[in-house]
């Protein structure tokens, strides 16, 4: 069975994509991710303020240029020097991985503001970058902060980086915005090549014992997945830009569901952290397998079967399917 697909404008020899995460952040774990069998690597996210601090550092370089090297080094920390090195060891990881591998590697941007850390996607491209995925992680701490003003912000964001580079730019956006298919639509009007649904942001817990509000980031769960395929579903008929499905890709079954509902890729890293590199094969085969029972002769047989359709009224729709699911609901728990 064929499974190549098309993402961003590049050629996939699958649909199952490493995300950013942990595997991805040495050129060891890269290779063991290609190895595994999936169709391209995102690497770990490099984030904005390593990369203001490295700025603001190289300015104060510069303007001390009439003192001695010696004395500037003096001036930072030995923390500080590690990361100063930080992006330049990012660029050395994209050159090398773009080089060694023979599938497509996307470089990641985290950030949550306008500023010049965004011209650092240039540089990924110049080191082989074949794509740039910008994951834009703004959550409004000042509550005053208006939803106006949050959406403007990514925006302005997506616009400046396309400004800076001439590979596709993928948006990793959050499910949170109180119109999130509008709001995507207009990322793609902003210059956005592709959408990557949803990121996951961090949500604290309690410690009850050491009155404590911890903030570890746990493994994504399948029904996480639910969300993503609501709005991929509901955006694939309205757009011609990538739809990429992240968040609760457990097995070959959720890659089946994603592309059912019209995602181009499907992202994973808990999967793949749970139960290794290798896992992405296993995926594959499931996938080929429910292709090959069902009788579909391609990936464009299946994809998008379930989306919605395009004539659709959405707002009558969203509405009539929750009504559906809560009278399912009193019907199967409502006798207990």
């Amino acid at each position: 069975m064929d499974l190549t697909t098309t993402y961003l404008g590049l050629t996939l020899r699958n649909p199952l994509v490493a995300s950013a995460g942990p595997l991805s952040q040495t050129l060891d774990g890269i290779k063991s991710l290609a190895e595994g069998g999936v169709g391209a690597v995102v690497l770990f996210s490099l984030f904005e303020e390593q990369l203001r601090r490295k700025a603001a550092r190289d300015l104060d370089l510069i303007e001390r240029h009439e003192h001695s090297y010696a004395e500037a080094l003096d001036y930072f920390p030995e923390a500080d020097i590690d990361e100063r090195s930080l992006a330049q060891d990012y660029l050395t990881l994209v050159e090398r991985a773009s080089r060694d591998l023979d599938i497509p590697v996307i470089a990641s941007l985290n950030g949550s503001d306008v500023g010049g850390w965004v011209t650092f996607g240039r540089e990924l491209q110049d080191a082989g970058a074949a794509a740039l995925e910008l994951n834009i992680y703004f959550v409004p701490g000042d509550l005053s902060t208006s939803g106006s003003t949050v959406i403007e912000r990514h925006l302005d964001i997506v616009a400046a980086v396309k400004a800076a580079v001439e590979i596709p730019v993928a948006v990793k956006l959050s499910p949170y915005f109180s119109s999130v298919g509008s709001v995507a639509l207009r990322l793609v009007q902003a210059g956005a090549d592709g959408l990557v649904l949803f990121n996951r942001f961090l949500q604290p817990d309690v410690d009850i014992e050491t009155l404590e509000a911890t903030t570890t980031w746990a493994l994504s769960s399948p029904d996480e997945g639910r969300l993503p395929r609501t709005w991929i579903a509901a955006l694939r008929n309205h757009t011609r830009v990538s739809l990429a499905a992240t968040t609760g890709v457990a097995d070959g079954s959720d890659v089946v569901k994603n592309l059912l509902v019209g995602a181009d890729v499907v992202m994973s890293t808990s999967a793949l952290i749970r139960k290794g590199p290798g896992y992405a094969r296993a995926m594959l085969d499931e996938l080929e397998a429910y292709l090959e029972r069902k009788e579909f002769a391609s990936l464009d047989a299946l994809r998008g079967l379930l989306a919605v359709p395009a004539g659709a009224e959405g707002n009558a729709l969203q509405r009539s399917s929750y009504v559906t699911a809560m009278e399912r609901a009193k019907a199967t728990y409502g006798s207990l």
